[in-house]
C-alpha cells in the first residue's frame, strides 16, 4: 500500500529513470544514475508495466520547478521577503505569495515550506484522474475480455489447445488457446460490427495498458497469459548494444544504406526474413514489403550431424542451410522481384556474401536489437507463433512447403 506523505522522489526523479528506461538502459544502471534502490526502481517499472506511466515531456516555464521551490525554501529561511524572492526568480510576488500559502508544510502546526512537500503537494493537484472507458462500459469490457480469452460464440471453433511448454530460454507459459484475438485485431473488429455504436470503440494501446497498469482495475491480470507473446511485463524497444557487432555485419550493408525505394513498399521486390526456431528445427519466414506475401522455408534438423559443424547446424538452420533454403525459394523469381532482403544480425546468414553473389540479392543487417526495422515479417512470425510456440518439435511433422502458395501439406 502506497504511502499518504510525500514519496521519495520526485516526479523529476521518476521521469529521468523512465528516460534512460526507453534510451535502453537495463534496470540496475538506471536506477544507479537516478540515485534510486533497486526495489524502488523494480516497483516503478512493475507498477507501469514495462512502459511509462507518465509524459516525459518537461514542464513548461508557467510552472514552478523543483528547483525554483529549493531556492525558495533557502531564501525564505534566510528572511528574504517575497518581493525580494520573486525578483531573483523572475517570477511575479503574487506567485511567489501564492506557492508560499497553498504548499505549505502544516503538519508541525505552523506554515513551514519546505521544498520537497511543496513539490508533493504541487503534484497531487496536478493529477486529473479519469476512470477508465474499460472500467465504465461493462458492455465493453465483456466484449474485451471475450475476444482476448477466445471465449467468443462467433468465433471459429479454436485450434488444439496448444502445450504450456516452457522454454530454456523464456521461463513463462505460453498462451493457452490458438483462437485468442490480439488487442489490435480487437479495435479493428469493432468499427466493423458496431459501425453505429460509437461507445463500443477503444484503441489496443487502451487495452495494453488495462492489462499491464497496476490499479487500472479493468481486466484480469491473467489474460495477459492469452497474448502472443505471455510477457508479464512490456518491453522498452530501445536496448543498449552490449555485445559486439557481428565481424560480417559492416556498415556498408545496414539497414541505413537501404534504397529508399523499399522504406515506402511503392515497388516489390524487397523481402523481410527471419527464423521461427523449434526444438528441434526451424522454419524461416520471408516477407515481401509491398504486398506482405509470405513464404516458409522448412529448416529441419539433420539425420545425422556431422562432426566437423556447429550445433545450428545439426539443429537445421546453419549459416549453410539457410541460404541454401533462401536461394531455392527467392532464386527462381524474376530480378525484378528480388530486389534486397532485410535480416537481423544472426548467425544464420554468415554466408551472406555467397547468398548476394548467387542470386543477385542485395542483403542488409538491422541494427542490434532493433527488430521493429523489420515490422512486417515480426508480426508475420507472431501470428505464426500463434500456432508453432517455442518449444514445438518441428521434426514430428512431415511437412512441405510448395513454393510461394502459401500453403503446408502433411
Amino acid at each position: 500500500m502506497g504511502s499518504v506523505g510525500p514519496p521519495g522522489y520526485p516526479r523529476v526523479v521518476r521521469q529521468e529513470f523512465w528516460r534512460l528506461m526507453a534510451a535502453g538502459v537495463m534496470l540496475e544502471p538506471a536506477a544507479l544514475a537516478c540515485g534510486v534502490s533497486m526495489p524502488t526502481a523494480t516497483a516503478w517499472f512493475s507498477e507501469g508495466g514495462g512502459m511509462p506511466c507518465m509524459s516525459l515531456k518537461p514542464l513548461s516555464g508557467r510552472y514552478l520547478c523543483l528547483s525554483e521551490r529549493d531556492e525558495i525554501a533557502i531564501r525564505r529561511a534566510a528572511g528574504a521577503g517575497v518581493r525580494e524572492i520573486a525578483l531573483e526568480l523572475g517570477r511575479s510576488p503574487s506567485t511567489i505569495s501564492r506557492e508560499l500559502r497553498r504548499n505549505a508544510s502544516t503538519r508541525g502546526g505552523g506554515f513551514t515550506y519546505r521544498a520537497s512537500a511543496a513539490q508533493w503537494h504541487a503534484e497531487r493537484r496536478a493529477r486529473r484522474p479519469k476512470v477508465a472507458k474499460l472500467v465504465a462500459d461493462q458492455r465493453l469490457r465483456a466484449y474485451v475480455q471475450s475476444k482476448l480469452s477466445g471465449e467468443c460464440e462467433d468465433l471459429p471453433p479454436p485450434l488444439e489447445q496448444a502445450r504450456a511448454i516452457r522454454s530454456r530460454r523464456r521461463k513463462r507459459p505460453m498462451p493457452a488457446k490458438a483462437g485468442c484475438w490480439s488487442p489490435q485485431q480487437i479495435a479493428n473488429r469493432l468499427p466493423l460490427e458496431f459501425p453505429e455504436d460509437t461507445s463500443m470503440r477503444i484503441s489496443h494501446e487502451a487495452i495494453y495498458q488495462a492489462l499491464y497498469i497496476q490499479g487500472r482495475g479493468a481486466l484480469r491480470r491473467e489474460l495477459v497469459t492469452c497474448l502472443r507473446t505471455g510477457r508479464a511485463l512490456r518491453q522498452p524497444r530501445a536496448r543498449r548494444d552490449r555485445r559486439q557487432r557481428r565481424t560480417y555485419v559492416t556498415p556498408e550493408i545496414l539497414i541505413s544504406e537501404r534504397p529508399a525505394e523499399a522504406e515506402d513498399r511503392a515497388i516489390p521486390g524487397h523481402w523481410e526474413g527471419d527464423l521461427i526456431i523449434g526444438s528441434p528445427g526451424a522454419i524461416g519466414t520471408l516477407v515481401e514489403r509491398t504486398t506482405r506475401f509470405v513464404v516458409l522455408l522448412h529448416l529441419p534438423r539433420l539425420a545425422e550431424p556431422a562432426p566437423d559443424v556447429r550445433r545450428p547446424a545439426w539443429a537445421g538452420h546453419g549459416a549453410e542451410a539457410v541460404r541454401e533454403a533462401i536461394g531455392a525459394t527467392i532464386g527462381s523469381l524474376p530480378a525484378q522481384l528480388r530486389r534486397s532482403l532485410t535480416w537481423d544480425q544472426g548467425n544464420e546468414m554468415a554466408q551472406h556474401a555467397r547468398l548476394r553473389i548467387d542470386n543477385q540479392l542485395d542483403v542488409y543487417f538491422c541494427d542490434p536489437h532493433s527488430p521493429w526495422q523489420r515490422g512486417t515479417n515480426e508480426n508475420t512470425n507472431g501470428l505464426l507463433r500463434q500456432y508453432f510456440p517455442r518449444g514445438t518439435d518441428f521434426g514430428q511433422f512431415d511437412l512441405e512447403c510448395h513454393p510461394f502458395s502459401g500453403q503446408w501439406s502433411h
